[in-house]
């Protein structure tokens, strides 16, 4: 059986190659670099040799990267890059994209699969990037007696809402995007929004699959975030701040999981419940209710309730990390910064240096938050691992477990952080 070869063409090879040059350079002429300069009228850029730089010297600067290191750095204290890089949406986005991907794969080792194979040389590595154009380009079918403007809506609400979660999240001691003094009650606000959005999304969408999916996720969550906020009680109680960084920073000595060992429990639990994770995946049952409150959703719509649902993963794992893991805190690893780059390097009889803008992070902030990154990676992978060992439980054991066990176990550990309290183990005159 011969096999004919496609046509080859060197010219429109190159005709095509010169075209993505040509709207590569169109793109960052027309975009790109008003953007960049935008940026540096809008940072509060730095003193050099006892004079202000000005936003225009800086973009020259752009070809020597020593010199930009200093407007690099100005631009990292400002709120956009701590809302869109880290610890905000950017560093999130990272996390769940990495998820995804380990959670096929160990999804895949457990069920004896191979998973993600083929996009990619090593392991499947470009699935991911795979998916995410498949769900740019496919297109997004609405039905027909949807509620348009509503169903248009929800994936982008579902999208903000998640990120603004994860605003609250601290990663290292000052890095975090919303440092308020009710962090966690503002937690507890946007967690309480992810019903709203989904029975909105499964009402707009005028199906009965979807509208069941709503339904239960909807008891589902409201049954388990009473224990979930419950269960959070007793570590502000034993801290005496509502502050996220405060309760991170208190645990310098030890974590509040040695304390709250059932706070921990119960949370991890109510954490899964939230996250629509299995064996509390009742809202997207594929088995009985197609894919539940997802059932209409098609091509991007769909790409962004996924994102949402994995940087609601990442919170919630940070979440627990924050009250019970301690956080940042953890052993100095990370080596200190090389003297020679902060007092200058001889070379020969000149002295190169100090290279103004280094360090980017202090030392402090890269330790806090390599130990942030590992406690939070394994909380994620406890919260993945159910899904291929547990089935699905029925929804009248759901509401019985959160209405009546949950809640018991929560008051229990309410009443040993008091005890732990007046007992003087803790608090003034206690082991902190």
């Amino acid at each position: 059986m011969s096999v004919i070869a496609p046509n080859f063409k060197l010219s429109e090879f190159i005709k095509s190659l010169l075209d993505n040059i040509f709207w590569i350079i169109f793109l960052v002429v027309l975009i790109g670099l008003p953007a960049i300069m935008m940026i540096l009228f809008v940072i509060e850029m730095p003193v050099i040799d006892g004079e202000l730089l000005t936003p225009f010297l800086a973009f020259t600067w752009m070809a020597d990267p020593t010199r930009i290191l200093p407007v690099v750095q100005a631009f990292m204290a400002t709120d956009i890059f701590r809302v869109m890089a880290f610890p905000g949406f950017g560093f999130a986005a990272l996390i769940a994209a990495g998820t995804i991907f380990i959670e096929r794969k160990m999804l895949a080792k457990l069920q004896l699969r191979v998973g993600p194979f083929y996009c990619g040389k090593f392991e499947g590595i470009l699935q991911l990037m795979g998916d995410g154009l498949k769900l740019i380009s496919k297109e997004i079918i609405i039905p027909a007696k949807a509620d348009k403007p509503i169903f248009w809506a929800a994936p982008v609400l579902f999208v903000a809402t998640a990120a603004a979660f994860v605003a609250f999240i601290p990663v290292a001691p000052g890095w975090v995007v919303a440092d308020v003094e009710m962090g966690l009650l503002g937690v507890f606000a946007v967690i309480g929004f992810f019903p709203i959005v989904t029975i909105l999304s499964a009402w707009s969408a005028n199906s009965k699959f979807p509208f069941i999916g709503g339904i239960r996720a909807l008891f589902q969550m409201v049954s388990f975030e009473i224990p979930l906020i419950l269960s959070l009680l007793g570590a502000v109680m034993l801290t005496g701040s509502l502050n996220l960084s405060e309760i991170a920073a208190s645990q310098s000595s030890f974590p509040w999981i040695v304390f709250l060992p059932i706070g921990a429990i119960v949370f991890f639990i109510t954490m899964l419940a939230e996250l629509e994770r299995i064996p509390f995946d009742l809202p997207e049952a594929e088995s009985e209710i197609v894919a539940g409150w997802l059932t209409e959703l098609s091509g991007m719509m769909y790409g962004l309730v996924q994102l949402g649902t994995y940087l609601k993963l990442y919170a919630f794992a940070g979440l627990f990390v924050v009250i019970f893991l301690g956080g940042w805190n953890g052993p100095m690893v990370v080596p200190p910064f090389p003297e020679e780059l902060l007092t200058g390097v001889e070379m020969g009889p000149v002295v190169v240096g100090p290279f103004p803008g280094l360090p980017l992070f202090d030392q402090e902030m890269l330790n806090g938050a390599l130990w942030f990154v590992l406690k939070t990676v394994a909380v994620i992978f406890f919260i993945l691992l159910p899904r291929g060992v547990f089935p699905r439980i029925r929804v009248d054991m759901l509401l019985n477990l959160g209405w009546t066990k949950l809640i018991g176990l929560a008051f229990v550990n309410i009443f040993i952080a008091l005890g732990l309290l007046y007992a003087g183990v803790l608090g003034p005159g206690g082991l902190q």
